[in-house]
Parts: structure tokens; sequence; C-alpha cells
């Protein structure tokens, strides 16, 4: 058989918006010539064909035409078509003009990889330093040795072959339709309020603790209930017997309510005493479970303002307009939300529905599995059950490999949610608009959405470079005492214990159902920790992994908990659970910005731009300062009291004693009151405070998503990007000792000096935006409506690299660089990079 050389060329696409909104999404290629190899086969059968396509590198084209060859004897063993001519693009740089062998050695790998560079990559010579011992790499100001090798290495590297396992494994009685299969270990992941091997087992979730002579209802907790509690998730409805019985009756709704102790503050609820007037049809009296929204809307009845719609997937003043809920990557078009939880199609698997099994059609298969040359097994036999088949694809590292961990980590975290805005980074509305949220711990799900969806990902453990954990502590935290089966009552009432619990029993089932985690004991792992002191918490078992946290602290100073809300305090923690590691070790964990809600304003006009004649204030703090203040936190330990001492030296606002700061000034603005404009306040600054909360803050994304100098203080504790980033080219470092002497540290910075740091901020700040996670959700949105919102046209101007970028680009430079994966043999394999690039392994 001879192949030709044809040019393929994709549809044009019909109008310019489209293209450019396809093309951001590096999903448009206009034209794509492929050159065919000319091969011959020798023998005729299935056998002789895949072992030829195993054997020779031609292009996909011919691929297709040699499964299409067999196609015809094997429909009775597949269901779908294995190689459509829609699946496979490719970059003209990828096309072979002819057919070579595929060598899998990494040696064979290297020498091809670097026919393409000089002999010698000096990269001293190559890439200098700055007077600030930075290398800029991407526009950005790199420490030394890290911005060196990514200069050199990771902007050369060529994709690999990677060998991609399709699961086809069976699950018992597939799941009683109350689970997802998971088809790579033929285990299924059972639905809220179901469980057992085929998860034909109903739990009992009640929403009520056991009831007491004075609590007839039980001592409070979230999912208290006097109506119908649905046992599945714990959640309280108005339940049967009246007009709207799937009618959220949750918490204070349910309970009487007694007025006020002083004007402006909330009602207290009686939990003992049950409100029965919800369930009221007197017009007159202020009901809830059979009041009509049309007769509601038209003041005709009355209802009572302290029941809303908590739960999600419900919309409306009287949760009357049933909306999509907020499930990962909203189950990436192959799967139903419900409530959180991705009831995948059949054929698909995964906490976002994104794992192709063989049931599942190959033309439907996500971009990181696509271009894809498919080996079907050569004993596949008639009437026998389907079994994995394998799929090359082309992939750059850092491969990252992700656990698709039982639900209870994950999914069951979102489906039982008592508020909708717990721990995600978006609802949606009656139109099924996405409305961002405020949620600071959102980082979480935006990072793990990304990886899921990324061309880094891979399911092959032993190709991977990185594994990813997905325990979700943003919502275990916000969730402790949801309901009496997330109580805790049995964790010393610490919820920094109970996560601590949720993170070591995932690191239990990893041990028990995978063999990644001792080939390196664990350092190859990954771990997110995204509530306020990160991963003080961390179990011992998982501290050799690297940890992704919002507070770095080393403990250099801070040595114990500095959190003055002591249900997360973890110095009470026993040292047989924790050990006695630090809560950040700069060697090998990374600190990522917090979420911050994609403010198309903000962007529009382009304040992170604006320049230095126009900050007219030389220093910003907007934040609560503690109990001086009105309003304010009462501990005194709140912030460390750092917020305090830089209040009471440059304070702006009348503390309750009507005094100012020491040292006020009218260029410093250090205030409590919460201004109108906020991000106009920070466009207008020169110099932005960045202190501590409870933990981490969030201000200096503030900071530099408004182009304002980071002005850190708190002391052993790393920003994000501190340990990677050259932090000296864009912020200030004030030690907390040198409050004092704030105003006089800066104005010693001259004009020069000033400029540059603020044209630095400048080229970095997208790296503090979770662009990758909202242009996803902007891609379902386009899917699914046509329609672009304000937020994504916005989004899809930006082109330099995000928080995504910067941690895959953190990892490559960790890959080739951390001295203990010298020790490791299984180093020795294709990285798509000239040796000098290497680690050399032992």
């Amino acid at each position: 058989m001879v192949c030709n050389q044809i040019e393929v060329e994709k549809p044009e696409i019909e109008d310019e918006e489209t293209f450019l909104w396809a093309k951001k999404l590096n999903h448009i290629q206009r034209r794509i010539p492929l050159k065919i190899c000319n091969c011959r086969f020798r023998k005729e059968g299935f056998l002789e064909i895949m072992g030829f396509l195993q054997t020779w590198r031609c292009s996909w084209f011919l691929v297709a035409i040699a499964v299409s060859f067999v196609v015809a004897s094997m429909v009775h063993l597949f269901l779908f078509p294995l190689v459509p001519s829609s699946l496979y693009y490719t970059n003209n740089q990828d096309v072979q003009s002819s057919c070579s062998p595929v060598n899998g050695s990494s040696q064979g790998g290297k020498q091809h990889a670097a026919r393409n560079f000089e002999p010698s990559l000096d990269l001293d010579r190559r890439f200098p330093e700055d007077i600030h011992k930075a290398v800029v790499y991407h526009g950005t100001p790199w420490l030394g040795k890290i911005g060196r090798w990514l200069s050199g290495c990771d902007s050369i590297t060529t994709p690999v072959s990677v060998i991609e396992e399709i699961g086809g494994n069976g699950c018992k009685n597939d799941c009683s339709a109350l689970g997802v299969c998971n088809r790579e270990l033929g285990h299924c992941r059972c639905f809220h309020g179901y469980s057992g091997e085929d998860c034909s087992e109903r739990l009992q979730l009640e929403c009520n603790h056991p009831r007491l002579p004075e609590q007839p209802y039980g001592p409070w907790v979230v999912s208290i209930c006097p109506a119908y509690c649905d046992t599945t998730k714990a959640m309280c409805f108005c339940g049967e017997g009246t007009k709207y019985p799937n009618r959220p009756a949750a918490e204070a709704c349910g309970f009487g309510l007694s007025s006020p102790s002083e004007p402006g503050a909330p009602k207290l609820a009686n939990w003992s005493q049950p409100d029965l007037d919800i369930f009221t049809t007197n017009s007159s009296k202020a009901g809830w479970c059979n009041v009509d929204p049309k007769e509601a809307y038209a003041l005709k009845v009355k209802f009572k303002e302290e029941c809303d719609c908590k739960y999600d997937g419900l919309w409306g003043r009287f949760c009357e307009v049933p909306v999509q809920c907020t499930c990962l990557n909203q189950c990436s078009g192959h799967g139903h939300c419900r409530g959180g939880f991705c009831q995948c199609n059949s054929g698909w698997y995964g906490t976002d529905c994104s794992i192709p099994s063989v049931f599942s059609s190959v033309r439907e298969w996500p971009h990181w599995l696509r271009p894809a040359t498919v080996d079907v097994p050569d004993d596949a036999q008639a009437g026998s059950s389907l079994v994995n088949i394998n799929a090359v694809i082309k992939k750059k590292r850092p491969l990252i490999f992700v656990y698709d961990l039982p639900p209870e980590f994950n999914s069951l975290l979102l489906e039982g949610r008592h508020y909708k805005f717990e721990c995600v980074n978006r609802i949606y509305d009656g139109q099924n608009v996405t409305l961002w949220t405020d949620q600071l711990y959102g980082a979480q799900i935006a990072l793990y959405e990304s990886i899921l969806a990324s061309p880094y990902r891979t399911l092959n453990g032993e190709e991977a470079d990185y594994f990813y954990v997905p325990v979700l502590d943003s919502c275990i935290i916000t969730r402790a005492d949801d309901a009496p089966h997330l109580s805790i009552w049995e964790h010393m009432h610490l919820r920094s214990l109970l996560t601590l619990e949720y993170y070591k029993k995932a690191y239990d089932h990893i041990v028990e159902h995978y063999p990644n985690w001792n080939r390196s004991a664990g350092r190859d792992h990954i771990w997110f920790f995204s509530w306020d002191e990160g991963a003080c918490y961390a179990p011992k078992e998982i501290w050799n992994s690297m940890m992704l946290v919002h507070w770095g602290n080393t403990n250099s100073k801070h040595n114990h908990s500095t959190t003055a809300y002591w249900p997360d305090n973890w110095d009470q923690i026993p040292s047989h659970k924790r050990g006695n590691h630090p809560c950040f070790d700069p060697e090998k964990d990374l600190v990522l910005p917090a979420w911050k809600h994609p403010d198309p304003n903000s962007l529009r006009v382009k304040l992170w731009s604006r320049p230095h004649e126009k900050r007219k204030t030389l220093f910003y703090f907007n934040g609560n300062l503690g109990p001086a203040y009105a309003n304010g936190r009462p501990e005194d330990t709140y912030s460390m009291g750092i917020r305090q001492k830089l209040a009471e030296e440059f304070g702006s606002s009348p503390n309750k004693e009507g005094k100012l700061g020491k040292q006020h000034a009218e260029n410093v603005i250090v205030t409590p009151v919460r201004a109108v404009n906020y991000y106009e306040d920070l466009a207008n600054s020169v110099f932005c405070g960045v202190l501590p909360g409870d933990g981490w803050s969030g201000r200096i994304e503030d900071s530099v998503l408004h182009g304002c100098i980071p002005v850190v203080i708190q002391d052993g504790i790393f920003m994000p990007y501190e340990n990677v980033l050259n932090y000296d080219s864009f912020a200030v470092r004030i030690l907390e000792d040198e409050i004092p002497d704030l105003l006089r540290i800066l104005q010693r910075f001259n004009k020069e000096e000033i400029e540059f740091k603020l044209a630095n901020v400048q080229r970095i700040w997208q790296r503090f935006l979770y662009r990758d996670s909202v242009l996803l959700e902007a891609e379902r949105q386009k899917r699914v409506s046509g329609h672009v919102d304000d937020w994504a046209v916005e989004f899809l101007k930006l082109i330099e690299d995000d928080v995504f970028a910067t941690f895959i680009q953190v990892l490559h430079y960790k890959l080739h660089n951390d001295p203990w994966r010298q020790r490791l043999s299984y180093m020795k394999k294709d990285y798509g990079l000239p040796a000098e690039c290497l680690i050399k392994t032992r």
C-alpha cells in the first residue's frame, strides 16, 4: 500500500468573532498540511497492522487508513469509531517527512531532541542576572538560577510520546445507577447518601443530633430541621403535605425568632422551638412552604423573610427556578451535575467526567488526549468483555497524574453543600448565567479544574512526573458542623484536626490502591491546603510532598498557630498526628495567589497600568485594624498584632478614642473603613500594605492586580511565588520592628527605582489571575448559550502567563533541579530536552 502526500484544510470559521474566540483558546488552526509516509504492509490482519503502527512513527492520517482497513471486522467489539477524520489536528512543526522507527529509550529521545540545539547550552553566559539578581523569562523577573533554566530549557521543550491507557474495567451491578464506575480500578464512586461495593446501600444521614429533654431537635448544627429531612444529604425541606415539598426550610427558617437585643442586631433563633407558621395557608401570616411565588411577588401574601434559597440548583426568592449546580468543569459536557456531583454519561468517569473509557467515542475525547494513535489489543474476541486499550499521545512535560479519589474527598463535599456559595468560585443564576463569587478559597477549585483539562495531564502513572491529590479542604472547613456526619465534636472541636484526618485518609487510600507513593516517598506528590494557615496541620505522613498554599509561614519567627479563630488553631493537634514540621518549606513548597473575583471593569479601564504620576497616595492599607476600632476584631492576637502596630503609627481614621495614628500623614491611608471605590484607591497608590489576617489575607493580590507596589510586613512568611520570582524587582519587604520607620523607608526610593518596580508589577500582574480556569468557563458558556459575557471578553484579551502557566513552569524547573530526583532510576526517560537541561541521575 502506497501513501501519498495530501493537504487537509479545516473548514473556514464563519465569522471573525468566533475565530478570534477559538484562536484564544488554542482550538483553531487555519490550514494543516499533512505528509503521508510511503510504507508497505507485509501481512494482512489486525495483529500485524497494530504491531507495524507500534514499530514505526507515521503521520496520523496513515494511522486512520490502517485502522479503517480493519475496523469493519472489529465493529462487533467496539462501540465507537477509533480514528475519526475530525480528531487529528497537529502543528506544522510536528509533521515528519518520512517514517522513522520509534525508539522508546530515554537516550534515543534525548538524541532526537538534541539535534535542534547547539552542543553546549552555556546558560550562565547566555542569560546573565541583572543588578537585582533576576533573570527575565516571559517578561517576568525570576530568581537567577530559575529564570536562567526556564529561558534556556523550558523554552525549547519538545513533545514526547506517552502511552495513555483507556480503562475498560467494569463495576459490580454497574453501581446500581447510584454512582459512577471508575473504569481504571473497577470501583464505584457512589452518590451522596449511598454506599457499598455497588452503591446499593442507602445511608441514613440525619439532619439533627439526638434529641435531649431541653433540645427536642438536638444541639444546633447547620442542618438542624423541624420539617422533612432528606437523609441522603442531611438537608431540610418543607416535605410532603405542603404545596412546595421541595422548597428548602433550612436553619432559622423553621424556628422561632426573638427580637434583636439592640438596634441593628440580628434576630436570635430559638433552636428548641419550631415555627409552625411556615406551614400555614393563611395569607395574613408569614408562611413559606405553601406560599405561591406569584402571589408573594404581587404582595398578596406574607412570607417569612428569614427563609431563603440556600441550596445549590435553585434560584428565585422562593426557590421556584431550577438552575444548573456547580460541578467540577461542569462535568466536561459528558454528564449531569447533581448538586455538585457529576453523574457521568455512559463511557465516561472521573470527578468531572473527563476520563473516557473504552465505551466512549474517540471523536469526543478531551483535547488532552488528542490527537491519538489507538492500539487495540489483538486478543479481543467477540462476546468477551471489553479490555483496556492504549492510545499514544504527543505531550510536553511536566506530566501530572490526577488521582480519581473516592468522592468523600471532593464530589460529596460539593454535592452536600448547605450554602451554595461554600467553597466554589461560581454559581448560576435564573438564566444559567455564570456568577463569579468572592469566595477567597476558590483558587483550589480553579487550579483543580485547570489541571483536569490541561494538556499536561496524563493517565499514565509510570510516565507522570507529578501526582496531584485533590482533597478539597476549602469544602471540609467551610462545611465542618454542616451536619452530624460532619461534626467536629470527635475532633477536639477543631476544624483543623478534622481536615488533617481527611488528608490522612486520602494518603491511606493512595498507598493501598496505587504504586506511585513509594517510588519517591511521596516527594513527587502535590497537595493543596487553601485555608488560612495553609499546610500547618498537614499530617506527618505527607510532609515530604509538595504543598500548595496561600500561607508561606516558615515558622522562623511565628512558630505557633497565628489564627485568632480557635476552631482553626492547630497548636493543640497531637504531635503523633501532625508531627513537628513547619507550615511551609521554601525548598519544596509553593505559595499560590488567592482567588479574586473576575472584575471586567478593572480590566476594561486598565487600573493595573495607571502610571506613577497619577498615583497620589504614597501608602495605602484598608482593612480590619483590630479591637481599637469600631467593629474591629476583638482579639489582640488578630493579625499577630501587625495591623494594630501599623494603625497605631499611621492610622488615618479615628479609633474608638477618637485618635489618629502618631505619624498620620496626608498621603498615607491606613483605615478600617472600606472605601466605595476600593479598586480605584489601590490604583491611585504607589505602595500598598500586605499584612496578615487570621493567616493569609489576599492583600498582595489586590495590590499587584491594580499595579501597586506591594509592601510586605510579615516576618518569615513567604508571599505568592516568593521562592521563585525575584521580589526585589517589584516589591518591598519591611520587618515588623521597622513599622515606625515605614515612611522613611519608602521615601528613600527615588523616582527611577519606583518606576522600575511599578513597571515590573505591570509585567507580572497576570500571574496573579486564574485566567485559565475563567476561560474554561467562558468556553463552556459559549458552547451552551452562544453568548460571551463581559468578563469573558476582557479575559480573552489577556495573553501573558497566568497562575496556571506559572505553576507549570515551576514544576518543570523543579523536575530537573530538585536534588532528590537524582537518586531515582525512573528519571531515565524521554523529556524532550537536550542533555544539558536534564538532572544528572546517580
